[in-house]
């Protein structure tokens, strides 16, 4: 397995970037967990409503629009991954300097894109 990767913003619905990123991490044998609105499953993949303090998390890759994530900060930045995804629509520069406040990488990129050019 590769670095263990949070889906924030994980949805159940097929349509969702966030759901086939999942699939596509999976795909690739990520070790991958989840969070999102509603409760359910994902491949293996089970989508928790609560905020777990999982353990060994590197990558968080954001699914959330900049208004919603500023509920998460706190959690994110006590996870301490490698790096945060920011996702076509979820970029945020007052996040951005959070995290490298907090030595944490932020890089504006598409899930799917590195996943697909093996650049993830």
């Amino acid at each position: 397995m590769s670095k263990k990767t949070l889906v924030l913003g994980a949805s159940l619905k097929e349509e969702r970037y966030s759901n086939v990123a999942i699939y596509r991490l999976r795909k690739f044998n990520t070790d991958t967990v989840a969070i999102g609105m509603r409760e359910g499953m994902v491949d293996d993949v089970r989508i928790h409503k609560e905020l777990i303090p999982f353990q060994g998390i590197n990558t968080v890759t954001l699914y959330l629009n900049p208004k919603r994530q500023s509920e998460y900060y706190d959690y994110i930045i006590s996870l301490r991954p490698e790096r945060v995804i920011f996702n076509p629509g979820t970029e945020n520069p007052e996040f951005y300097k959070l995290l490298k406040e907090n030595n944490i990488q932020s890089e504006v990129a598409c899930t799917l894109v590195l996943l697909g050019t093996h650049q993830y």
